[in-house]
């Protein structure tokens, strides 16, 4: 036997064993953790399960390009589903269990108020255990506080806040010259108050003339009959109504325009999904507005192949709630650990500070930066208004409804920014 056919026959298995060995290694990698703290049941489970949904397709894309690019080697990303039920207490518990769980990276949105209290509780465990330190990344909670007077070396917000959807949406309003008179709804916590009174104020700035009919607070997530209160609106002779509800608040509130046959313009934060257009069908055409930083009919060919990604991977209708800060938010994530060259999350918080993302990890669409005086990701907005799906400007529906929304409004990023008011204290 040549000496090349021996070293063959006796090496072969050694390189075969060390492939196999260094395979395993890979695979065994460990994870990184992001803990998703939402409530995941209860009144506003669906909203929860949306989130869910948005999470899991960007970490799953990331670790199918290889993971996190660490010194150390490639690290993939590890979801945990932690369910608060919608609750701010069980929400702080499930924070200790993301600890005890070696998860650095928190992701709650769909409460300011939850938001506010987690902030607050990170604050203090950070300052406590510096070994055990860990960043919340915010997608949904938009109360301006949470980056002004709460601003957080350790909190990330990766949402619009509610300032910049109302300058969006005020903005709109003041050029529809059929409203004299608007309504006033929202949810009876920390965020629905800020958006009626600063809604309030904006419309008084660039529309004087318009009337505020009504200015009306309700439970959060209690309300099963929103009748009585779409009576009232009727009756006050709105023509418009402003809300920030969401999940089934929204839901339901507009299911009872329909049934009560209310003839006003919707101007809402959230009512592209979650059941609303399908909701109000045909009465819903010109009549709900809302902001966002994308929608499905964008109408570019990078955005298009961004939304049919995501409904191949979830093609039940009711899975079609698809949100690109949500991507843009763990791509961040990734892109400041591949920066500081680590997973640790004080060194995680300074790369991310300041960062720009070109959105070339999401086909090219959604730049922003995420601003470093008080960790607000900066982006664009799009006001947009539902129409029958086919139409102009509206090659998808929603949700499977028929219906979908074709953009009245484009703010640019540096436009859609704002003041703030954060002192932060750095770490």
């Amino acid at each position: 036997m040549s000496w090349n056919r021996l070293a063959c026959h006796y090496l072969r298995p050694l390189v075969l064993a060390a492939a196999s060995l260094l395979s395993v290694g890979v695979q065994a990698a460990e994870p990184l953790r992001l803990a998703l703290i939402e409530g995941l049941s209860g009144p506003f489970g669906n909203a929860g399960e949306a989130v869910y949904r948005n999470l899991l397709w960007a970490t799953e894309r990331v670790n199918a390009r290889g993971g996190v690019q660490l010194p150390g080697g490639a690290r993939p990303l590890q979801l945990l589903r932690l369910d608060s039920k919608g609750n701010t207490e069980e929400a702080l518990s499930m924070l200790r269990s993301a600890v005890d769980q070696r998860a650095g990276f928190v992701l709650q949105g769909n409460s300011s108020a939850t938001a506010a209290a987690l902030i607050d509780a990170l604050n203090k465990h950070n300052e406590r255990e510096p070994q055990r330190r860990a960043l919340f990344l915010n997608y949904s909670a938009v109360d301006p506080v949470l980056t002004n007077e709460k601003c957080s070396f350790w909190h990330f917000r990766f949402d619009a806040h509610a300032d910049m959807r109302l300058a969006a949406l005020t903005d709109e309003l003041a050029q529809d010259r059929g409203v004299q008179k608007i309504y006033l709804i929202g949810q009876d916590y920390s965020f629905g108050q800020h958006v009626l009174k600063k809604g309030r104020e904006m419309i008084a700035a660039k529309r004087p003339d318009i009337e505020i009919v009504g200015d009306e607070l309700h439970p959060v997530g209690r309300v099963k009959d929103f009748l009585p209160y779409v009576t009232k609106i009727k009756a006050s002779g709105a023509q418009a109504v402003l809300t920030g509800n969401w999940g089934n608040d929204l839901t339901l509130l507009i299911r009872a325009a329909r049934d009560i046959g209310l003839n006003a313009r919707f101007y809402t934060f959230y009512g592209n999904g979650l059941g609303a257009p399908a909701a109000l069908g045909d009465a819903g055409i010109d009549r709900v507005l809302a902001v966002a930083e994308w929608h499905p009919n964008v109408g570019t060919p990078s955005s298009d192949r961004f939304y049919e990604s995501f409904r191949a991977r979830f093609p039940k209708p009711e899975d079609d709630y698809v949100h690109a800060r949500m991507q843009a938010m763990v791509e961040v994530l990734v892109a400041a650990m591949e920066k500081a060259r680590s997973a640790d999350p004080t060194a995680v918080a300074r790369a991310m500070e300041g960062l720009k993302y070109d959105g070339k990890t999401l086909g090219g669409m959604h730049a922003g930066q995420m601003r470093a005086a008080d960790h607000q990701f900066i982006q664009p907005l799009y006001v947009s208004v539902m129409k029958k799906a086919g139409g102009p400007g509206v090659r998808f529906d929603n949700e499977g409804s028929g219906y979908g929304f074709r953009t009245l409004r484009f703010v640019e990023a540096a436009r859609a920014e704002q003041p703030h008011q954060c002192r932060m204290k750095r770490f």
